[in-house]
């Protein structure tokens, strides 16, 4: 039997290749996100921990204003450190963004030839069919000749007998 060869098959296997691309590209930026996540979160749990240490241990007693001004550079140095972060998630989000736009751009280039490929398996499955159905009827009709022949031949056979 005939077997269906689509010419464009590099060009489908090519577009898979670049919408796998693309999906690397979309998990490195989502992997990207979570670690500033962890870090922004790892910030906010060492700022929580300081704080809760400074209201139970160094609020009792007599204040020590050095260790309050250091508290306060500290708190501002992470709350810099967390407004960074935020700037660079969103920088991460934006790259997010692109890389899944260029994945559903890739995809739909690849859902394209393969629409192609579909349509163009349709039309040879069709014309497999009608050139089976044309050599059916050939074989069909050669062979209601001979049986045609054959009676015509039994038929002579007995007028001349």
């Amino acid at each position: 039997m005939a077997h269906f060869v689509f010419a464009l098959e590099g060009v489908l296997r090519q577009r898979s290749h670049l919408e796998q691309e693309c999906q690397r590209k979309v998990a490195a930026a989502q992997q990207k996100m979570r670690q500033a996540q962890d870090v922004l979160r790892e910030l906010d749990q060492a700022m929580q921990h300081s704080l809760a240490d400074v209201r139970q241990n160094r609020l009792v007693g007599r204040i020590d204003l050095g260790f309050l001004a250091a508290y306060r550079r500290y708190v501002a140095s992470v709350q810099r450190k967390g407004t960074t972060m935020a700037q660079s998630m969103a920088l991460i989000q934006r790259e997010i963004d692109a890389a899944k736009a260029e994945l559903a751009n890739a995809a739909k280039e690849r859902k394209i030839i393969e629409k192609l490929k579909e349509k163009q398996f349709e039309r040879w499955k069709t014309e497999v069919a009608r050139k089976d159905a044309a050599e059916m009827d050939d074989v069909s009709s050669r062979m209601a000749a001979a049986r045609i022949a054959d009676a015509r031949a039994v038929e002579d056979q007995a007028t001349i007998s």
